[in-house]
């Protein structure tokens, strides 16, 4: 591995990137407002697994098909986003999952969970602006003379650059779980969560397709 110095930059730098406020901290946030705190932690590991694809990617090389072909990262960009703004919308669209019990929480929670996982997983395979990040990110911090091969550097990197995402995930997740219970007391309270909620995942969708790599 690269000296603890040549990786004091690094540790500072994904430190940084984990923990100032962006789409995936917003998308977890969302997650967990609508559905409860289960399905934001079942959203955070979707997002988790699906990150280990682009890692993992960036290792072998694949990811720079997005480089070199600006066609397919519009593709998949454009395909992610459409997926974000629907997403967004049948959260709108949704009905109250059961009653909203004494302490806010949907009665109908494994199902949501498992939707959680499961979308959020696609949603983060399906952003190329994900893959560009690591063959972006993990070059400046990997020692072509050290002992371990540049592929295993990549991986071993961006698995602790995804686990300290996650880690910033699950303080977002408490943090808004508690917010929520506050507001899902009501039945109009719930609504408005979820309207905010599939509003902020079209929000993403349409940040996801107008910006720039």
């Amino acid at each position: 591995m690269p000296s603890f110095e040549h990786l004091i930059p690094f540790f500072i730098a994904t430190a940084i990137f984990a923990f100032v406020p962006g789409p995936a901290i917003l998308y977890t946030a969302a997650q967990t407002l609508a559905r409860g705190r289960r399905a934001g932690f079942m959203a955070a590991l979707g997002i988790h697994l699906g990150c280990y694809v682009h890692v993992f990617a960036a290792a072998l090389g694949l990811s720079a098909i997005f480089v070199h072909v600006p066609l397919a990262y519009t593709v998949v960009k454009i395909v992610g986003a459409i997926y974000l703004v629907w997403l967004g919308i049948s959260l709108i669209r949704q009905k109250l999952s059961g009653a909203v019990a004494d302490e806010g929480v949907s009665t109908n929670m494994p199902k949501s969970a498992r939707r959680a996982f499961i979308e959020s997983m696609w949603v983060e395979i399906l952003n190329p602006k994900v893959a560009i990040f690591f063959i972006a990110f993990l070059p400046q911090f990997v020692d072509a003379g050290a002992g371990l091969p540049v592929w295993a550097q990549f991986l071993l990197l961006g698995a602790f650059v995804n686990i300290s995402f996650s880690t910033a995930d699950v303080m977002v997740i408490l943090a808004a779980d508690k917010v929520a219970r506050k507001m899902k007391s009501s039945g109009a309270g719930a609504k408005l969560v979820q309207a905010l909620s599939g509003a902020t995942l079209i929000g993403l969708g349409a940040r996801l397709a107008l910006s720039e790599k």
